[in-house]
């Protein structure tokens, strides 16, 4: 079997549940304008929890959460910011652990629908210069589309650091597993598979529709003789809809028990899953569970 890598989980959501202050449309960037020492205390919550790869605190530091105004002012601060808290927090554990610059949704969470190549290439080419001194590896997380991930490959196209891509998918169980924008997960493998890319990761999708989508990449690397890491972190949301309209008000959580969701990423990790965090709503005791798990699987 493959080794088994920690990934932290759900940062906004952590930030709210610790008592950070924490509202939309600001998201998890409120605690970095207010009260950075709430992002110092989840990354290191997470990383007391077993978290191997911690997440800088940047998803939030993009126009659709801050606004035109701020993000013009103050958007790039705020990103080094984060990414500065992350490695601070790091160096202060004696714990190996890596620093996964985010890079977020240029227009929001699950809508390809707005997306615009040109001002995302900016956007992201302005997040990734902003942290790129701090972190070991990008994560691109959330991708909604073949659209953003051509974008985003193409800006880190020279990078030294390990890159992977996200996937977001549709919450709809019974189909073949797509990205929010319809297109499918085989497309998708198959044009990461040409990029400079180490890995293609899903998140922000609920665990019911993971394990089909861990199945389309194996398939297409075993016929191309190709191989990508594989990562997972799943959110605890009810499933979002089709035409969810984000910022309009915080998604609906189902709260999974970190048992539950365990028995979720036993599956993918049969399937060849080797890094296993948790997105929106997957907090400390569940990285506590998947950690000691990791611990079981190096011992047996």
């Amino acid at each position: 079997m493959v080794g088994l890598t920690i990934l932290d989980g759900g940062m906004g959501r952590e930030l709210q549940r610790i008592g950070a202050p924490f509202s939309q449309p600001l998201w998890s960037a409120q605690a970095l304008i207010e009260s950075p020492k709430h992002v110092k205390q989840a990354h290191h919550g997470f990383i007391d929890a077993g978290a191997q790869i911690i997440t800088v605190n940047s998803y939030a530091c993009v126009p659709f959460h801050l606004g035109e105004t701020l993000y013009a002012e103050k958007g790039y601060a705020l990103a080094q910011q984060a990414a500065q808290l992350a490695r601070e927090v790091e160096q202060e554990t004696d714990k190996e652990v890596l620093v996964a610059g985010s890079i977020p949704p240029a227009f929001g969470s699950y809508r390809p629908d707005l997306f615009d190549a040109q001002r995302a290439q900016e956007i992201t080419s302005h997040l990734v210069d902003a942290q790129q001194q701090y972190v070991d590896v990008w994560l691109a997380e959330t991708v909604a589309s073949l659209g953003e991930m051509r974008v985003i490959t193409q800006v880190l196209s020279d990078t030294d650091k390990p890159v992977y891509i996200s996937f977001t998918l549709q919450d709809e169980t019974g189909q073949s597993p797509c990205l929010r924008s319809g297109e499918p997960v085989s497309d998708a493998v198959s044009e990461l598979l040409e990029k400079n890319v180490a890995g293609i990761f899903f998140n922000c999708s609920i665990p019911e529709v993971i394990e089909h989508a861990i199945q389309e990449v194996n398939q297409v690397t075993e016929q191309t003789g190709k191989a990508l890491i594989i990562g997972v972190y799943a959110n605890s949301f009810a499933p979002i809809k089709s035409d969810h309209q984000a910022n309009e008000s915080l998604q609906e959580m189902r709260h999974f028990s970190p048992s539950e969701y365990l028995e979720y990423a036993q599956k993918w990790y049969q399937l060849g899953t080797s890094v296993i965090g948790g997105c929106c709503g997957i907090e400390p005791s569940h990285i506590q569970a998947l950690s000691n798990w990791r611990d079981s699987l190096e011992k047996s």
